[in-house]
């Protein structure tokens, strides 16, 4: 018994191989809101009102149709500081695009560097809808709304393959789900949780 929970121990703290997934969960994160939850009070440059950002990449997320890898074993040297630094134009900061590739992107399969391109890829392809660049002041509203705007924007995307979170009475992230192709899919059971009833986004500054 106590051999099984030695193993159960190793198992629990060392990192998964890298290994095929189904999918990618995109997750873009609204700036002002996280700037406004915390972001400021850390005093992270995506705060600086001449960021001028709006709908962030969080992260590009290998995803099995129930739950996700995370942290695997990557056959591939680490990025360096300056190509985390090169993706803060879509991510925010630096070190976003870090722990973008520390958690997630080494479970890709992919280099640090064709992960990179990819995220950049996914993000680029999505049709932001530019009402949310507009909002003169904090509106309350339903995560229902949010969406239906990104569906309105991207002829591509279909409702279940699209959803949206909420932090604190706070829209979090829309999450849109892509084959490894980068083409609109089905989201997974464990991904379609759309947080209900109304929440806030703050204008971008």
């Amino acid at each position: 018994m106590r051999g099984a929970l030695l193993t159960l121990g190793w198992l629990l703290a060392t990192p998964a191989a890298a290994q095929d997934f189904d999918y990618y969960v995109l997750a873009l994160s609204w700036s002002p809101n996280w700037c406004a939850l915390e972001g400021r009070a850390e005093g992270s440059e995506q705060c600086d009102p001449e960021a001028d950002l709006g709908w962030v990449l969080h992260g590009l997320w290998p995803q099995w149709e129930e739950g996700w890898p995370q942290y695997c074993d990557s056959r591939f040297p680490d990025p360096s500081r300056r190509e985390t630094a090169a993706m803060a134009d879509i991510t925010g900061t630096g070190g976003l695009a870090w722990h973008a590739w520390n958690k997630h992107g080494t479970c890709s399969g992919l280099s640090p560097q064709d992960y990179f391109a990819l995220s950049r890829e996914a993000y680029g392809d999505v049709a932001i809808p530019d009402v949310f660049e507009r909002l003169p002041r904090p509106v309350e509203l339903p995560a229902s709304v949010v969406e239906e705007a990104f569906l309105k924007a991207d002829a591509r995307l279909r409702g279940n393959g699209v959803t949206v979170t909420c932090r604190d009475g706070h829209i979090q992230e829309v999450r849109l789900c892509l084959t490894p192709d980068l083409e609109p899919r089905r989201c997974g059971a464990d991904v379609i949780r759309d947080c209900r009833g109304n929440a806030l986004m703050e204008p971008v500054p």
